[in-house]
């Protein structure tokens, strides 16, 4: 058996983000999926571009605030405590709305774990 106990705020903020992004994978010693921690002004959005994941689902659960996601078809307003899920190869960018009155912190899980499978997307592709 194993159990760990991560402080989330030990954990150094990724470098160049568009937002405060903390990866918990590696500390929490996550094998088979990937978590980080985004904190959003507003304004600001959680990935580095709109993008879709070849074989990664990813799952943002909203611990407070609200996250809007564009997606090729509309955009979505997820509440807190609610969970926006992205299937693979489906085209999404998250963000905090420049207008939003607060930030907007969420936890995101990927699975399974994929390095360098995200895709950039332009919305002229479609």
């Amino acid at each position: 058996m194993g159990y760990r106990v991560v402080d989330t705020e030990s954990v150094e903020p990724e470098p160049d983000r568009p937002c405060e992004c903390r990866k918990l994978a590696g500390p929490g010693g996550l094998e088979a999926a990937a978590i980080n921690r985004f904190r959003a002004e507003p304004g600001e959005q959680l990935p580095l571009a709109y993008h879709y994941h070849e074989t990664q689902q990813e799952a943002f659960y909203v611990v407070d605030g609200t996250l809007a996601v564009e997606t090729p078809a509309e955009t979505y307003e997820v509440s807190a405590d609610d969970l926006f899920v992205v299937d693979p190869e489906s085209p999404q960018r998250a963000y905090n709305p420049a207008d939003a009155d607060a930030p907007v912190t969420v936890l995101a899980i990927g699975a399974p774990p994929a390095d360098d499978d995200a895709v950039a997307y332009e919305p002229a592709d479609e």
